[in-house]
């Protein structure tokens, strides 16, 4: 049974094989950790090389060292995504903060209407800034930054979530652009 394509333009995916032994071992990984190949690495299949960027940049801000932890990361993912109505990343983001919450309903609230989810002052205000950062970003403000900090938030930290916020917001618009489609498997993950 062939493969559901894992995006919406005539691109070829280029089989693993093809890969050098890099790539090859990072679908692998991937594979292995969470069961199945994510859309996103196969819809970046057709350009190697950006591939390797793109997966190198997003593990280090989602998976790399940082204060955030990586559900917190995850929820910024989610809250940026559905600002943005990006299907791809509020899916497979969603799912992931089910996994990490252990909470099949906190993907669900952080999805449809994050405020509506049970989280704390420093997760509300975390999540109120990257929401405005996504939505009016030239509204940001340093009032913004110090409800952050006096929320808990460190410098380096606050750039963490700025980071995050600015990964979704380039990657939800790749993913929309081009029509990058969901893995059935998120969809009943963590329920």
């Amino acid at each position: 049974m062939p493969m559901k394509p894992a995006h919406a333009l005539n691109l070829p995916e280029v089989s693993r094989d093809q890969f050098d032994e890099g790539l090859r071992k990072y679908f692998n990984v991937a594979e292995e950790k969470i069961g199945f190949l994510p859309n996103v690495l196969r819809a970046y299949s057709w350009n190697p090389e950006r591939l390797r960027w793109f997966s190198r940049f997003y593990n280090e801000i989602m998976l790399g060292e940082s204060k955030l932890s990586k559900l917190e990361r995850e929820m910024i993912a989610v809250v940026v995504s559905s600002a943005n109505r990006c299907w791809y990343c509020q899916v497979a983001h969603g799912a992931a903060v089910r996994q990490m919450g252990k909470d099949p309903v906190l993907g669900e609230q952080m999805v449809m209407n994050w405020r509506a989810a049970p989280l704390n002052d420093r997760q509300r205000a975390m999540l109120a800034f990257a929401e405005k950062l996504t939505l009016e970003s030239s509204k940001v403000a340093e009032a913004d930054r110090q409800a952050l900090r006096d929320a808990g938030f460190s410098e380096a930290e606050i750039w963490d979530i700025c980071d995050v916020a600015g990964l979704f917001a380039m990657t939800n618009r790749v993913a929309s652009g081009v029509g990058m489609l969901p893995n059935p498997e998120y969809h009943a993950a963590a329920r």
